[in-house]
């Protein structure tokens, strides 16, 4: 495989920062263009994951209209749907699951995160209870 070139490794910089900083409209287009929405950095962690652990939910909607997996994980084992509850975001969280996130895929899930980090309203909430934020 030919190595990137500089301007290629910038571009693709750029698109993680995209995520990291909730830049929907700029994600959607390169997605668009064609840059792979299941795209992973050198930790194995996609855009989705990014923008979840970001707090950045117009992202995260952006991706999963684009048919991010929301089952995937990164070098750790964290999925999107876990670093939205490590993070506390409930709107990031029940956009999530809205579109499939299973609480209990990985080897890190979101209900082990809920529970190690002891995020009671984020065990409702992935519970199906309504005391989250």
């Amino acid at each position: 495989m030919p190595e990137l070139t500089d301007d290629e490794l910038a571009f693709l910089h750029g698109v993680f920062d995209a995520a990291r900083e909730g830049r929907a409209d700029e994600l959607a287009r390169v997605v668009d263009a064609g840059v792979p929405v299941d795209l992973t950095n050198s930790s194995g962690d996609t855009l989705l994951v990014l923008a979840a652990y970001h707090q950045q939910p117009a992202a995260v909607r952006v991706l999963l209209e684009r048919g991010a997996d929301v089952e995937r994980t990164n070098d750790r084992g964290q999925s999107a749907l876990a670093a939205g509850v490590f993070r506390q975001d409930a709107e990031v969280v029940r956009t999530l699951l809205a579109a499939g996130a299973d609480p209990h895929a990985g080897p890190r899930s979101a209900v082990e995160t809920a529970r190690v980090f002891e995020l009671p309203e984020m065990l409702a909430l992935l519970e199906g209870g309504s005391s989250a934020p």
